[in-house]
C-alpha cells in the first residue's frame, strides 16, 4: 500500500542529470515522506545509514556568521553508508575505490519551492557502475518509482 501511495505522490518524479554527473529526482511528495522513504529504502538493502549530515541546518546556522543572507534550503540532509557486498566487489577491483566509500544519497527542498530533490553523486565508469546502480535503486525507492 505504502509503495502505491508513494508512486501516486511521485507522480511529478523526473532523473535528471545535472553538473558533475550528479544524479537526481524530483518528486511533489514531503520532505519527512521522502526522508522517511529513504531510511526505509537503505535499511532494505540490508545497510545500515551510518551517519546523516544536516547540511541544511549548519548552513541555515552559519549563515550570518559568514556574511550571507542568503537562505538556501528548507532542508538538506545527506544520508551516509556503506555496502560491505558492493565496496569489496569495488575495492577487489581497485582498493583505491576506497576514497569514494562512504556512499551518499542526499534529499534536499531549496528555499521557497515545494518540489523535494532526491539524488547522488556519479562515479567513474567501470566498478563503481555497481555504487551508482545501488544508489539509483535507493533513491528510486525511496519516492516509489520501484
Amino acid at each position: 500500500m505504502r509503495k502505491m501511495l508513494c508512486a501516486a505522490l511521485a507522480l511529478i518524479a523526473a532523473p535528471a542529470l545535472a553538473d558533475e554527473d550528479i544524479v537526481t529526482y524530483e518528486t511533489d511528495m514531503s520532505y519527512g515522506d521522502v526522508s522517511f522513504g529513504l531510511e526505509n529504502a537503505i535499511l532494505d538493502e540490508g545497510l545500515v545509514i551510518d551517519h546523516v549530515s544536516h547540511v541544511g541546518e549548519m548552513l541555515a546556522r552559519t549563515r550570518e556568521d559568514v556574511g550571507s543572507d542568503v537562505r538556501l534550503f528548507e532542508e538538506a540532509d545527506a544520508y551516509g553508508f556503506c555496502s560491505a557486498t558492493v565496496s569489496r566487489e569495488v575495492m577487489e577491483a581497485d582498493p583505491m575505490n576506497i576514497a569514494y566509500c562512504p556512499y551518499h544519497v542526499f534529499v534536499m527542498q531549496k528555499a521557497g519551492e515545494d518540489t523535494v530533490t532526491i539524488g547522488y553523486r556519479g562515479y567513474p565508469d567501470g566498478p563503481m557502475d555497481a555504487v551508482e546502480a545501488m544508489l539509483d535503486r535507493i533513491a528510486r525507492n525511496a519516492i516509489g518509482l520501484d
